[in-house]
């Protein structure tokens, strides 16, 4: 017997019919004698509707009240679930973060776990309850309401897998699995069987939609495997795992892209990167492809990258900061792409970065940044070239 942590997002329980089906799917894990944790969503587009009702009353909610708002669309959704299920004769109990004791610090809107007790779910679990819990959510030391930011039930999922010491969490989505590259981006990209964790971990960080990057990093220091399956169809889909039996021949694993804004701006002192990127971090925004250059004595430019949905904190971050004072010919390009090719092949294989290029310059297509690492490369490019970069890319590594 095997203790099942399942994860099922917006749009496994979208519907009524939906969570009837959910219903169905976890009832025939339990059958087969596994032990079964759920964590859900929200119903498909819920969690909008009611951001959207907040900006109507104010167009910068407060950051605390939207977390108390968001999290009301998983009551909903594992409640629905637990009926479900109950109606078809079985045991099970829905859960919020605080009857799980989900503890959570303070950053209202990007919380991070700190702490989960497992006597509630472990006691469940002794009942032979199919334990349904709300996703996204946590409780900080004070007691206020939090929520995990994007990928959040991910999170959450991976999270409880780890202190329950799962033997595998399995994430029920809208596709079936991981694939080479975004097959709405690639048509005839293909689904991997299976992928090293640290693979997995880099396509997520780099724009990968099927999981979010900090699930990822939780399930690396659990060790816990995870699985991404489809609710709709499901299958085996693609395992992501430790063993390096699973890394291909192949150099390159996957293609990755993400919508980034590019910043550059001078400075005559270091320190004021420093407090540059220490701000952002403590807003939890990632800075990517940081490029240094010299350009006369005392005089440093610099560029970087962010995540598109940053773009508002970040120009904030550099203009109204105590340090904006020291940062000269600050601009901003937005409409950008990074498109990375990833694999733990690429850092035993140079030619990956020449055939990489010479696949842009075969559709005249030149970076704006380059980064490299011993497992990805990352070009930076306009979004309007976003379809036929990853294409052409595709057909050079992965035909």
């Amino acid at each position: 017997m095997a203790l099942i942590v399942q994860k099922f997002g917006g749009t496994s329980v979208g519907s009524l019919e939906r969570i009837e089906a959910v219903a169905e799917l976890v009832i025939k894990t339990q059958q087969q004698g596994h032990q079964v944790v759920v964590v859900v969503s929200a119903m498909s587009g819920e969690t909008n509707r009611l951001l959207n009702l907040a900006k109507q009353i104010d167009s910068a909610p407060s950051a605390r009240e939207l977390d108390v708002l968001l999290t009301t669309g998983e009551q909903v959704s594992v409640a629905l679930l637990a009926m479900a299920i109950i109606k078809r004769g079985h045991s099970a109990v829905s859960l919020l973060a605080d009857q799980v004791c989900i503890k959570t610090d303070n950053m209202f809107g990007r919380a991070r776990v700190e702490h989960i007790d497992t006597q509630r779910l472990v006691q469940e679990l002794e009942h032979n309850r199919i334990t349904i819990i709300a996703g996204f959510q946590g409780r900080d030391s004070e007691g206020n309401i939090t929520t995990l930011g994007r990928g959040g039930t991910d999170t959450t999922a991976v999270e409880i897998a780890g202190v329950l010491q799962a033997d595998e969490c399995q994430i029920y989505t809208d596709v079936d699995g991981v694939y080479t590259a975004d097959p709405r981006v690639v048509t005839n990209a293909h689904r991997l069987a299976e992928i090293h964790f640290a693979e997995m971990l880099e396509l997520a960080s780099l724009g990968a939609k099927v999981l979010h990057q900090r699930s990822v990093e939780a399930a690396s220091r659990y060790q816990i495997p995870l699985r991404v399956l489809s609710s709709f169809k499901p299958d085996k889909g693609t395992l992501i795992s430790y063993k390096e039996g699973c890394v291909a021949n192949n150099p390159v694993t996957g293609i990755a892209n993400q919508e980034a804004v590019l910043y550059k701006f001078s400075t005559s002192d270091v320190k004021t990167v420093s407090q540059l990127l220490m701000a952002l971090a403590k807003l939890q925004i990632e800075v990517d492809m940081l490029h240094q250059s010299y350009r006369q004595v005392g005089i440093f430019d610099y560029a970087f990258t962010v995540h598109s949905n940053d773009h508002l904190d970040v120009l904030e971050v550099l203009q109204s900061s105590p340090f904006a004072q020291d940062i000269n010919e600050m601009t901003f390009e937005q409409g950008l792409v990074k498109v990375s090719v990833v694999g733990l092949g690429v850092k035993s294989h140079p030619e990956v970065l020449a055939q990489t290029l010479d696949a842009l310059a075969y559709e005249d297509i030149y970076p704006k940044l380059m980064s490299t690492t011993e497992i990805k490369a990352s070009f930076l490019v306009a979004g309007s070239d976003l379809q036929r970069v990853v294409n052409r890319l595709h057909v050079t590594f992965l035909p």
